[in-house]
């Protein structure tokens, strides 16, 4: 994909790992259809982008919500008469225990507390990438679609809802790409490791060192790493029905 050519949306781009995404892409050559619940974010965002001199435009949307997913893409469409690319980013955590005894008493996770991350992570994953899919068909644009995934998809203590979330989105990418093809789509994924972004600074501290030191290479990641790995993705024809880890070798 020759990105000075093309139209790429992002979820949850008003912050973190999305407007880095967006930024990088901007200085690449890309139009940026933005993303998210957060107008403020969003407009920052919008901002970066327009100094390198791209265009990009917002679209305040709850991805959980199917009719304005829907919407969303029809106006993106409507706006940039086509759509190349998504980054299915948007995402939430609300760790906890599946069941915890204190002092004798047993608390378990509510159901309320699983389905808000499955509903964000995962359902709105599913309906980005389902609109995306259509728009591209409907404009005859081989596209890309790329979730976000997390090396916490292989299970990790006190994430049930988030890790069950993060498996399903990389095996969609991979279901997507066989699906996809014939419409010369291409789905993958992105399994990030720990990475500096506001939503890792909600862990404590120890928590934070903690996994430093399980790390390979020493370090938490960066956001424009990961930002990178879309840019490449979406450059490399070649790439499809792939998880990429971008973890710094860490094994949860």
């Amino acid at each position: 994909m020759n990105l000075k050519e093309s139209v790429i949306a992002i979820t949850g781009a008003g912050q973190g790992l999305g407007q880095m995404m967006a930024v990088t892409l901007a200085h690449a050559g890309a139009e940026l259809a933005l993303l998210d619940l957060n107008e403020e974010g969003l407009r920052h965002t919008q901002e970066q982008c327009h100094m390198l001199g791209t265009k990009a435009l917002i679209y305040k949307m709850n991805v959980t919500d199917e009719a304005e997913v829907e919407q969303a893409f029809d106006d993106i469409v409507r706006d940039f008469g086509q759509l190349d690319g998504l980054v299915n980013n948007a995402g939430i955590l609300r760790d906890g225990m599946l069941v915890k005894v204190s002092d004798g008493q047993v608390s378990k996770m509510s159901l309320e507390q699983f389905n808000s991350v499955i509903n964000v992570n995962l359902t709105g994953t599913f309906l980005c990438g389902r609109e995306a899919a259509v728009k591209m068909i409907e404009t005859d644009r081989k596209g890309v679609i790329i979730n976000i995934s997390s090396v916490s998809r292989a299970g990790n203590i006190g994430q049930s809802n988030y890790s069950a979330s993060k498996a399903a989105v990389a095996t969609l990418a991979t279901t997507w790409a066989k699906e996809l093809a014939r419409y010369g789509i291409r789905a993958a994924a992105i399994a990030p490791g720990v990475i500096h972004t506001a939503m890792a600074d909600q862990m404590k501290p120890e928590a934070i060192a903690r996994l430093e030191k399980m790390i390979p290479v020493g370090r938490m990641g960066e956001a424009s790493e990961i930002a990178h790995t879309v840019k490449f993705i979406l450059e490399n024809d070649y790439i499809t029905g792939r998880v990429l880890e971008v973890d710094g070798g860490i094994r949860m």
